[in-house]
Parts: C-alpha cells; structure tokens; sequence
C-alpha cells in the first residue's frame, strides 16, 4: 500500500502557512495513522458484522437486520468497532488540534499576508451584517474549533488556513497538492463529455477557501466567475490564495446560499462541492430553488457530494458511511444521504430527463484523468476522494 506522501512535499504556496518541523511530524504521523486505519483496521469492522454482529442479531431476533440504525445499535456494542470508532474519533481531534496550535501561533502574520497578498480587495465583498445560520453556529463542523465562521480577530483567516494546511491529513493527500482534486474532476468530466459547453458565467456555492473554485477559473480564464460562502475567514484567505497563485477571473462574496441578489437566469454553470451535507435539510431545499432561479436557459449545474444511501446499498456500508453523523460533528450527513436528491430537483423546477448522475474522483496535479483508481487505494467510507455527482441541465 502506498503511504501518504510526506506533508514537506506538498505544493505550498505564498499563503500557506509555515510549520516546524515537529508540526510537520505531527501531520505525517496522523495522516499515516489515518491510512493505516483505513486499509488494515477498517475492513476488520465488515469481518466483526459477518461473523458475531450479524448471527449474534439473527439468534437472538429471528430475523436479519432491517436498516442501518439497528446495525449501528448492534455494532457499537462489538469490541473491535469500539476500538476501530476510538482511533478514528482521534484522529480526527487530533488532526485539528495540531492545525490549530499551527495557525493561531501565527494568526497576526497570516491576517497581514493576506491583506498583502489579497491587494485592494476590490473582488472580496464581505458583509459584517450577515447572519451566520443557525444550523451553522450550533455545533463546530468536523470537530474544527469556531468551524468556518468565527473570526478570532481583525482580517482573521485561520479557520481556512488550519482547513487548507490540514485537510491533507484527512484524506492522506488523496486531493492532490492543493487539494483541488474534486474541482479539477469536475472540470475535467465537464470538458471532456461537453467541449462545446463553455459558461460565460460561474458561481460556487459554500466554495470554503476557494480550493474547488480554483480549477473552474483556471478551466474557463475568459469566464466570470463568483464564489460564495457565509464564513469571511475562507473568504479573506481564498481572495489571497487565489491571487498568490495568479488567478484573477474570480469575485469573492460573503452571502447566505439560500438567498442570493443575482439576477434569474444569471448564470451558465453552478456547482457545489462537499457541500450539502453540512446544510440543513431546508436550508438545502431553499438553495436548489435558487439554484434553479439562478441558472439560465442551456446552463448547467453539477452538485459532489459522497453516495446517497439507495435501497441498493448493503446496510452495512449505510451504517459505516454513517460514522461521520454521530462521532465526527455532521448532524445532517445521515438524513442529506437519504433524501431523494432528483426529486428534490424536479421539486425546483428541473425537468425529471435533464437530470444528470454521474460518478467522479478526485484527479491529483498531473496525474492522466482517465487513469484507473490504484487498487491499493483503501476504501475509508464517508472520507475517500471517490465521489457521486447528481445535477441537471436547465431548459
């Protein structure tokens, strides 16, 4: 199995911040940990449900399981899932912790690095008066302390700073070096299944610290591109991120998804990426409402997500891609993954045979698009860089 490459030799750029180098240790260490669980701890959990769970269930009701929550009930009580859950749940504590000691020691720097870098911030529009939702300030997303949004000082960027210097760790570097593999898949399905489409006008909602944003602007150079998210911290780090890395085609604005200013019929393509499952469900139906409004006629929209929980999925791999809901704070990941998406869609306006489902990874720096994932490549439910993709063009 191949190892996570080492964090030292990831593509840093100007607004990356700087780590020692027992900083580094520790995101080699916790990254190495986490694809060791991945590819030799994880797949003991489907043993432990085949061989005890499962007839231990069978004994004792007379019947087989009928969904996900009573394999999870049956599950937590089973020596190797409490052990294998453990590890997990620290790892990711663990992940943000040292993310964290790395960005607050250099908070002020950062702040000033971005102002530099960011220029007059003539495309970053902020709104101090924007009220973050409620669904958003319950809880800290993924266990990140403050989540997206809270801002710890003036300018303030270390929320996307501790997101984009460690999201590595998560996923074992499984994005690419900028961690733009599932914008840069996007783009590449949307070029090479539909050359002629070429949108004049783009928007990403939730689009964090800009690091799927990127790809589309770089895809399209000559089109418009506006990136939205409620958190000013990824905003204020993304403008800079994106002028460090010498792409200007893109307005950063802070506004809530759900009601947006655009005109309707403004925009040729949106997307969202990594995104719904941490909406809520309201919140969700509201945002493809607008979605629909805001698309024009001809114009396409493409939303990642991980994989819906289908009648066709074994209730195993359901209660497993479920692990994130209950032990990694994303309280809307269980119910996002069993609503009916293309239902949800037509409900907005889209006609039923305009809907798209399609399936993407995550394409890494130069690597051929079209290559076959490695088989070495572990399965880690809910985080690999595997993902289903469900949109629709607008009439």
């Amino acid at each position: 199995m191949a190892l996570p490459p080492d964090w030292n030799t990831i593509d840093k750029h100007p607004m990356m911040p700087e780590a020692t180098h027992d900083e580094v240790a520790r995101f080699n260490f916790i990254a190495n940990m986490n694809r060791h669980l991945a590819a030799y701890v994880s797949p003991g959990n489907r043993k432990a449900f085949d061989q005890r769970v499962r007839p231990r269930f069978k004994d004792a009701r007379g019947r087989d399981f009928e969904d996900r929550n009573e394999v999870r009930d049956a599950m937590r009580e089973d020596h190797f899932y409490q052990l294998w859950s453990a590890l997990r749940r620290d790892t990711m504590e663990m992940r943000q912790q040292a993310g964290r000691s790395l960005v607050l020691r250099q908070a002020g720097p950062l702040a000033d690095k971005a102002r530099e870098i960011g220029g007059d911030g003539a495309n970053l529009q902020l709104d101090p008066s924007l009220e973050i939702p409620h669904y958003l300030t319950i809880m800290d997303n993924h266990l990140m302390p403050g989540s997206y949004h809270t801002e710890l000082g003036e300018g303030d960027v270390t929320a996307a700073a501790n997101y984009d210097a460690g999201i590595y760790v998560t996923t074992g570097g499984a994005l690419g070096g900028l961690n733009d593999g599932g914008g840069r898949a996007v783009g590449v399905w949307i070029k090479t299944r539909h050359p002629d489409f070429k949108p004049k006008r783009i928007l990403d909602i939730g689009c964090g610290m800009g690091h799927n944003t990127l790809p589309l602007a770089q895809a399209y150079p000559d089109a418009e591109v506006v990136a939205v998210d409620v958190g000013a911290p990824m905003l204020r780090y993304a403008q800079a991120r994106a002028a460090a890395l010498g792409i200007d085609n893109i307005t950063w604005v802070q506004a809530n998804g759900e009601n947006l200013d655009f005109p309707d019929d403004h925009f040729d393509y949106i997307q969202t990426i990594m995104f719904w499952h941490e909406t809520s469900n309201k919140a969700l139906h509201r945002m493809i409402s607008e979605v629909y409004r805001m698309l024009a006629p001809g114009g396409l929209t493409l939303h990642v997500e991980q994989p819906q929980y289908t009648e066709d999925m074994d209730l195993y791999e359901q209660f497993i891609r479920d692990w994130d809901a209950f032990y990694n704070n994303e309280p809307f990941w269980s119910e996002m993954h069993d609503l009916d998406v293309d239902q949800i869609m037509v409900d907005a306006g889209f006609a039923r045979e305009d809907l798209l489902q399609i399936g993407v990874r995550a394409v890494r720096d130069d690597e051929d698009p079209t290559s076959a994932r490695p088989e070495d490549e572990p399965e880690d439910h809910g985080r690999s860089a595997v993902w289903n993709v469900f949109g629709a063009w607008k009439r």
